[in-house]
């Protein structure tokens, strides 16, 4: 078995416009004094990396590993959630996340597509450059319109938006096998990857795409009501990020799943920080360590409630005293008799 890593941090929820949120030294430094020990980036804030120059010069790569090593602290992965939506959105929701995309793509949904594939190819790039073995992102939707079956989905709707899905990404996939990172989608609601079944067709349509893996994220499952404990038992195999990340689903008489339309703070389902939701994170360490899960385990914070400063600051202590040393050897060895095979073959009745 091994034992993860962490606590790191995802910075896409802390970058501001004042110190010391505003520059990666300040950043790093207040990350560091919190007692993380990497942090995760997200590659569309150019006050934190340069995706481009990342991508294209081992020596800026170099240099951005050893201005955050001077912290103390080292990358745990690079995001690109934000350009793994544009890869597929129904038109439906073009005017929403045409804010995703540079202004001069804004209204011109080919050029954003494609612009985003690009910036999918510069991180598989970049994050080789870097060290790094996996990186998070989304998977964009197309069929999400369509998810509650009524009025009644024609047949084969949603079979054609994963074969588009899959075509759209293979050629995503197949840069990050040249580059040696798996590219790991975040399961979640609005992507069309947002449970198990769903990442099964798109992995079976990408023909079990060796780098098509998983960022697992429990509080997400609590909010659509699925098992994340046995999602583990079902995908260890394929989960090579952890976003930890806490969550409560509190249904009523009055609203359940779909949360009636009502803002974050309202809603049956609504994500808190780490320690003030329902998610059993002592069973999630535990599998984790069962599976030799040896990645990183990385809060992400998204609380309508807590302070983001408090949630980072107690985040750190929680993740790591719910980090698992594994052990390295049988809690009963002490009473190993040393059997040898012939001794083996006597106590099963077979003879000498």
């Amino acid at each position: 078995m091994k034992t993860l890593k962490g606590p790191g941090l995802f910075l896409a929820q802390f970058v501001g416009d004042s110190a010391p949120f505003d520059t990666l030294d300040g950043i790093c430094a207040w990350a560091a004094d919190l007692g993380y020990k990497a942090i995760q980036i997200p590659t569309t804030v150019p006050a934190l990396m340069d995706l481009h120059l990342a991508a294209q010069s081992q020596t800026y790569a170099d240099e951005l590993k050893g201005k955050i090593a001077t912290h103390g602290l080292e990358i745990s992965e690079l995001s690109t959630h934000i350009q793994g939506q544009l890869v597929a959105v129904h038109p439906a929701y073009d005017l929403a996340f045409d804010g995703f995309a540079p202004p001069e793509l804004r209204g011109k949904p080919t050029d954003r597509t494609a612009w985003a594939v690009d910036q999918l190819k510069l991180a598989a790039k970049a994050s080789s450059n870097l060290g790094l073995n996996a990186s998070a992102t989304f998977s964009g939707a197309l069929a999400w319109p369509y998810i509650y079956p009524w009025p009644q989905r024609p047949a084969g709707l949603v079979e054609a938006a994963f074969d588009e899905l899959a075509a759209r990404w293979l050629p995503i996939l197949n840069a990050y096998e040249d580059a040696g990172v798996d590219l790991c989608y975040e399961t979640h609601a609005g992507e069309d990857l947002h449970d198990g079944v769903s990442y099964e067709m798109f992995l079976q349509r990408t023909g079990n795409h060796a780098r098509a893996n998983l960022l697992y994220d429990p509080s997400h499952f609590v909010l659509q009501q699925l098992d994340y404990l046995q999602f583990i038992d079902f995908y260890h195999d394929r989960i090579r990020m952890f976003h930890v990340k806490d969550a409560e689903f509190n249904p009523t008489g009055r609203q359940g799943v779909y949360g009636g339309y009502q803002s974050w703070a309202d809603r049956a389902g609504r994500f808190r920080s780490l320690g003030d939701g329902q998610v059993d994170f002592k069973s999630i360490f535990a599998k984790l360590a069962q599976y030799d899960y040896a990645g990183w385990a990385v809060l992400e914070w998204e609380c309508v409630i807590k302070h983001p400063e408090d949630g980072a600051r107690e985040g750190a202590a929680f993740i790591r005293d719910h980090i698992i040393r594994v052990t390295e050897r049988a809690f009963d060895d002490f009473a190993n008799t040393g059997v040898d095979a012939q001794m083996n073959r006597k106590m099963l009745g077979l003879g000498a």
